[in-house]
């Protein structure tokens, strides 16, 4: 059984960072100032004014500035959370020590920003004992201010090989009375330094995909209650490749990502919410082709899957290079079998009402029922299938309605545009079913 969770958000899906101090501008913190005003879908969940690798070195200090003069004066608008990056290091006490200086600095309540932040990032941590010593940093800036103890999450990422071990260690750890690592929010992984850390190397100078890495924290945050956040996907205009990152990670159960730029927010907003409208896929050789709805059919329009009536319910079936013979069962059966379907946000909760009236009238299970006109090469065939619906099922689907809750109920801003995208009736009915 996972840890409770002690924060506000179940879930964050935009982990966006913006240097605090740009240096050769009239306005040095131009770049958080714009951060601080975006709304909407291309505000992040969690913001983080980047005072470590986003701002070079000699600008630190004002970038502490920044961030103060920059969140008292907007902190109080902006829609998600605030989060700062500020610098640390396991290895280098002087780093740790300029850490302590920022955190005294930023959280003083004479400032009018403290009130504003949520918590703050910690970077380049190491083993659990490392954890511990920035956990007890931030409680003592807590003492020092008169704030509540443990009022101030902390996040931390996992850019080193000891970090990814200490992963073992919370359960074990968070709740000790000799600490308050119950502070901790956000695992976020640091792919780039991480690979610095392993001596990694790959023939084209990429970063390898490190797959292991992303289960270790998606698990690691599950069992402690947090919540994880994969790396920065740094090639800023491939959406695709973007996107492929994100579905990769969502069935990890990692549903958070780092955002370099505010359409890179958009998308990573988006990405976890169910669709509009459901969709039918077509396995082609591997490669999953959406269908195109056309008429209350799904239409398959390429060349590498052809179909042809050769007689009284029999049928030529070419897939790649694969031509079978078969009659209208046999047909019927290797489509479901070539077929999957993404449902809506209307599908899903048409799905979870349905089986909670059947749990009302005493029912431990249903079958659910799901069909669909397929047309290819002007042949149409009708697919249908049953999918048994019990309480696990239904908790299973319970995730995505879960999240979208709770994007819902922390993120006003996004309302109109949640309620444009799915209609109003569907957002009222996915507000209360479950």
């Amino acid at each position: 059984m996972s840890l409770e969770r002690r924060h506000d958000r179940e879930f964050v899906r935009t982990f966006f960072t913006s240097p605090t101090a740009v240096e050769g501008e009239d306005d040095s913190a131009k770049m958080i100032r714009r951060a601080a005003q975006l709304r909407g879908m291309q505000a992040p969940d969690v913001w983080v004014p980047d005072n470590e690798d986003a701002t070079a070195p000699s600008m630190r200090d004002e970038g502490a500035e920044n961030i103060i003069s920059v969140i008292s004066e907007h902190g109080a608008e902006f829609p998600g959370e605030i989060h700062p990056r500020i610098v640390w290091h396991r290895d280098s006490p002087a780093t740790r020590y300029q850490c302590f200086e920022h955190l005294l600095e930023i959280a003083d309540p004479e400032k009018d920003a403290i009130q504003h932040i949520d918590g703050f990032v910690i970077p380049e941590v190491g083993d659990i004992d490392d954890w511990k010593k920035a956990d007890e940093f931030i409680t003592i800036v807590e003492t020092k201010h008169g704030l509540a103890e443990g009022s101030l999450a902390m996040s931390v990422i996992i850019e080193s090989a000891e970090a990814e071990l200490a992963l073992a260690d919370l359960r074990e750890e968070m709740g000790k009375p000799s600490n308050n690592l119950e502070r901790l929010f956000l695992l976020v992984d640091g792919e780039v330094d991480y690979t610095k850390d392993m001596r990694a190397i790959t023939p084209t100078g990429g970063l390898p995909p490190w797959e292991e890495l992303r289960h270790n924290t998606s698990r690691g945050a599950s069992a402690a209650g947090l919540i994880a956040i994969d790396g920065p996907y740094d090639d800023i205009r491939n959406i695709e490749g973007y996107h492929e990152r994100m579905t990769d990670n969502q069935a990890k159960g990692m549903l958070g990502i780092w955002s370099l730029t505010p359409g890179q927010v958009k998308e990573a907003n988006e990405s976890p919410l169910p669709p509009k409208t459901g969709s039918w896929l077509l396995d082609v050789n591997g490669r999953e082709v959406e269908l195109d709805a056309e008429d209350g059919r799904y239409v398959y329009d390429g060349d590498d899957v052809t179909l042809e009536t050769t007689g009284d319910d029999r049928y030529r079936l070419l897939v790649g290079g694969d031509e079978r013979e078969l009659d209208g069962d046999e047909l019927t059966e290797e489509l479901l079998d070539l077929t999957s379907y993404i449902p809506s946000l209307n599908d899903i909760v048409d799905s979870m009402e349905e089986f909670e009236a059947a749990k009302e009238a005493g029912k431990g299970a249903i079958a659910m029922e799901r069909s669909a006109t397929l047309l290819v090469d002007g042949v149409e065939v009708e697919i249908s299938n049953d999918r048994m619906w019990d309480e696990a099922t239904y908790q299973a689907a319970q995730t995505p309605i879960t999240l979208f809750q709770d994007v819902y109920e922390n993120r006003p801003d996004q309302h109109e545009e949640l309620e444009e995208l799915y209609g109003e009736d569907v957002v009222d009915r996915a507000m209360v079913v479950g």
